[in-house]
């Protein structure tokens, strides 16, 4: 089945997100240690806990819309198997009883 170009691209997004963050994460326990004092320090891992925050918030994001189109799917499906039924049930009866 393939993917609605919002699923694609929500789902760039939280992988971007993901990937920034963990370069901070890296930079700031290895190359940046040494230099992020102060305000500095705070202001670096708030700004990695945004970037972690988003990643979240686009998975949420996700799952709601895959649980949403998936229940849409199912209801659609039940709908049709309904219709088919019935259709089936109204050409049987329709037909001339042979002798």
């Amino acid at each position: 089945m393939p993917a609605h170009p919002a699923d694609v691209r929500r789902r760039w997004f939280g992988v971007f997100f993901l990937l920034i963050a963990t370069g901070m994460l890296i930079w700031g326990q290895t190359i940046l240690q040494p230099h992020l004092k102060g305000m500095g320090f705070v202001v670096y891992w708030l700004a990695c806990m945004a970037f972690t925050g988003l990643a979240l918030l686009t998975a949420l994001l996700d799952i709601w819309a895959v649980r949403r189109r998936t229940r849409e799917q199912q209801r659609d499906l039940l709908q049709r198997i309904f219709d088919e039924a019935e259709s089936n049930g109204e050409n049987k009866t329709k037909r001339p009883d042979r002798p």
